[in-house]
């Protein structure tokens, strides 16, 4: 199958046929911290808010457009970008350009059962550790949707459904669970945000957050790491059956 290519931050020349994607919202990075380590969080975190899956066109990024707007030279962008290619968030195609990698079905599926475990083992820690207030919290995510149906306000609930496991991890409050997590979430993110919109899945994942909720509240922690991890198992299987616009 042909790939079509999109770029971003903005249109630059492209030898195959492209759109244009949405510019990612950087701001000028200061010269506290090393500017290649500030240029790789602010671009780990756009890739992340990317919509990888929203269509099967690829992002290319501009190295000249992004050292513009982080207000660098091209060399801390260059050397970011570098780090983002060997950690599998980047990848080049030869004469044309750097592109966010998207992953295969299988790759997807795999990434996203290693997601179940560690969010499985974030809920259990979170059971274990986390505050009474701390708790309260993730609960009030949802007051919104409460009084209608998740599907009536997707592009809201998506990005609820997000922070919702997110905040999972913050429970947990451990930083090595929270790196670990950190190297995937683009991905989980984005085939959540895709796959949110299909079938019924918006009005099923608020009844699972429920059950997930109310585990945490009352110190369930068994109930609480099967139902997390069931509930992410579910999505892979969802897109291993259903998701053929990662093939």
């Amino acid at each position: 199958m042909k790939e079509e290519y999109a770029v971003a931050p903005a249109v630059t020349p492209d030898p195959s046929p492209s759109t244009t994607h949405s510019a990612f919202k950087l701001k000028p990075i200061s010269s506290v911290v090393s500017l290649r380590d500030q240029a790789y969080v602010m671009l780990k975190q756009a890739i992340a808010d990317a919509d990888i899956y929203g269509s099967r066109e690829l992002i290319r990024l501009d190295e000249r457009l992004l050292s513009e707007q982080l207000g660098v030279s091209r060399t801390p962008v260059r050397e970011a970008m570098t780090l983002l290619e060997q950690e599998g968030f980047l990848r080049t195609v030869p004469r044309r350009g750097i592109y966010i990698q998207r992953k295969s079905r299988r790759e997807v599926v795999q990434m996203i059962q290693m997601w179940a475990a560690l969010e499985s083992m974030a809920a259990r820690l979170a059971t274990l550790h986390a505050t009474h207030e701390h708790i309260s919290a993730i609960r009030h995510l949802f007051d919104s949707f409460l009084d209608s149906a998740p599907s009536e306000h997707l592009d809201e609930y998506s990005e609820t459904n997000i922070a919702f496991h997110q905040t999972i991890f913050d429970l947990a409050n451990s930083p090595v669970l929270s790196d670990t997590m950190n190297n995937i979430f683009a991905h989980v993110r984005s085939i959540r945000k895709a796959t949110m919109i299909q079938s019924d899945r918006a009005e099923k994942s608020i009844v699972e957050h429920m059950r997930i909720i109310e585990a945490i509240e009352t110190r369930d922690t068994e109930l609480a790491e099967q139902l997390v991890r069931n509930h992410s198992l579910d999505l892979a299987e969802y897109v291993e059956n259903h998701c053929d616009f990662l093939d």
